[in-house]
């Protein structure tokens, strides 16, 4: 792994880290605060993309899910206050949300790199925050695939509620999914601002 990615790898294996453990815990009624620091992964495989290309976007992505992915196994092995750290269903909604939307990410910023430089990285990020929150959320909490871990009360989410306080009755992890979504949405156009000053930075450096 070549040192200018780095920084790149650390960055996304703290932000995965982070983002599995902080989602277990509720900002409000609809949020998890996993939801405000998960979406700056895109962040770092678009910057990635830009700066040193696909290939080494892929490299970040895959040494950060490996990472991520062991650091989720160790967490089910740590007691918290209401049971493990990290369950199994989020562990795996995690490992295969993440690889499959950062994958997906770096596939459309590369169909539109040679555009304006605002429109790789926000479709890239809208396109992959759609299918991670619909893998991930779905994976973790809805109780069709409870077979993954029997043993995790997942009722919590499953509780009936209206959508978002107003919409039609549904699962409350319903209501969390569509409001992670819209953080990312939001983070995903505020991110811009560091993506452009991080490309700039990092293109400017001496080879």
């Amino acid at each position: 792994m070549s040192r200018t990615l780095l920084p790149g790898v650390i960055a996304m294996a703290l932000i995965v880290v982070a983002s599995n453990i902080l989602v277990q815990f509720l900002y409000g009624n609809w949020l998890t605060y996993g939801a405000f620091t998960y979406p700056f992964a895109f962040l770092v495989t678009d910057v990635m993309n830009r700066v040193y290309g696909a290939s080494a976007a892929r490299r970040v992505v895959l040494v950060g899910f490996v990472v991520g992915l062991a650091s989720s196994v160790i967490g089910t092995q740590i007691m918290g206050e209401f049971g493990p750290l990290v369950t199994w269903r989020i562990a795996i909604g995690s490992g295969i949300a993440f690889l499959s939307a950062q994958l997906i990410d770096i596939l459309v910023f590369n169909r539109l790199r040679a555009g304006k430089w605002w429109r790789a990285p926000l479709a890239s990020t809208i396109i992959g925050s759609t299918v991670d929150t619909a893998l991930f959320f779905t994976i973790a909490f809805s109780v069709g695939l409870i077979w993954l871990e029997p043993g995790n009360d997942v009722s919590w989410a499953n509780e009936a509620l209206p959508l978002l306080g107003q919409g039609p009755v549904s699962p409350l992890w319903m209501s969390l999914a569509i409001a992670d979504f819209g953080v990312k949405l939001s983070i995903s156009l505020i991110a811009l601002v560091p993506f452009r000053l991080a490309v700039t930075r990092l293109m400017a450096r001496p080879t």
